[in-house]
């Protein structure tokens, strides 16, 4: 690896001091950055498209958030991403601070673990025509508005009806993702080395309508009826749309996977009882 693309929590003073530090100690590298972060650190500025397409490594230094930023920002391409923590969870961040360079230099000398994690893909049609292309690594949410009233959600797996959910929104998530939305409404924890999908109601006006988890190979479809209003989809909390009368939503699974270095001093239910504080009574 000789290029490193650094994506950062936009106006952390931190994540700066912490470019910087890495530079230093690798100046053999080709360090790049987003236009804004760059020149905020006093480096060449470079389009995000060309940042992305010559980044053999990309380090995060901040959260969640910011690490779905890079993933987006790749597209499709399958690039390593070290996720340095300076959020307040960081679920996908596992690296603190403190160990990032021990980390780097395993990574760049190809001895760290790397995950991979499903990315869903999702298109809205709108008359039969696809309106959005987008992918996910935690979730797409559709939910209603302020004064929208509750919706009716037809969802069907490779067009076989699973129930109509009467629900304030319906969330499909990764594995990745169980541990976001979906948690906080009621789904399960799964563990991200699975191959499977979650189909999460929120608010259900029902008590039979309980989360369920599909596998990875299936199409799920949500198609919205004739009286829907004031109903919008969020994907991954970077990006939304505002959803019309007969729109159908088809989310599966993307052949792209997002590439995490793993923490060599955490598992996944380490990582679990440090965030969750997991299965402590």
């Amino acid at each position: 690896m000789k290029t490193l693309a650094v994506v950062a929590k936009q106006g952390s003073a931190e994540a700066a001091v912490l470019a910087r530090r890495l530079r230093e100690r690798h100046p053999d590298l080709t360090f790049l950055a987003d236009p804004e972060f760059a020149r905020a650190l006093g480096w060449p500025a470079h389009p995000a498209d060309e940042v992305a397409e010559r980044a053999e490594l990309v380090v995060v230094l901040g959260g969640d958030g910011t690490l779905i930023r890079a993933a987006r920002l790749l597209g499709n391409r399958e690039v390593p991403i070290l996720g340095i923590n300076l959020g307040s969870l960081g679920f996908m961040t596992e690296v603190p601070a403190a160990e990032v360079l021990e980390v780097l230099d395993d990574a760049l000398a190809g001895r760290a673990a790397i995950q991979p994690r499903v990315r869903l893909g999702c298109r809205v049609f709108r008359r039969n025509r696809i309106h959005i292309d987008d992918q996910v690594l935690n979730d797409a949410v559709i939910n209603r508005g302020a004064l929208a009233k509750i919706v009716d959600y037809e969802t069907r797996i490779d067009g076989r009806l699973i129930a109509t959910f009467k629900a304030d929104g319906l969330i499909v998530a990764t594995p990745t993702g169980s541990t976001a939305y979906a948690l906080a409404a009621g789904g399960p924890i799964v563990h991200p080395g699975l191959d499977c999908a979650l189909i999460v109601p929120i608010c259900p006006h029902a008590l039979t309508q309980r989360p369920l988890v599909v596998p990875g190979d299936q199409v799920v479809t949500v198609h919205l009826g004739a009286e829907v209003t004031d109903v919008y989809l969020s994907l991954d909390g970077q990006t939304g749309l505002a959803l019309q009368a007969g729109d159908r939503l088809e989310i599966r699974r993307s052949p792209n996977r997002v590439l995490l270095v793993s923490n060599p001093r955490l598992d996944y239910f380490a990582v679990l009882r440090q965030k969750l504080h997991w299965g402590e009574r």
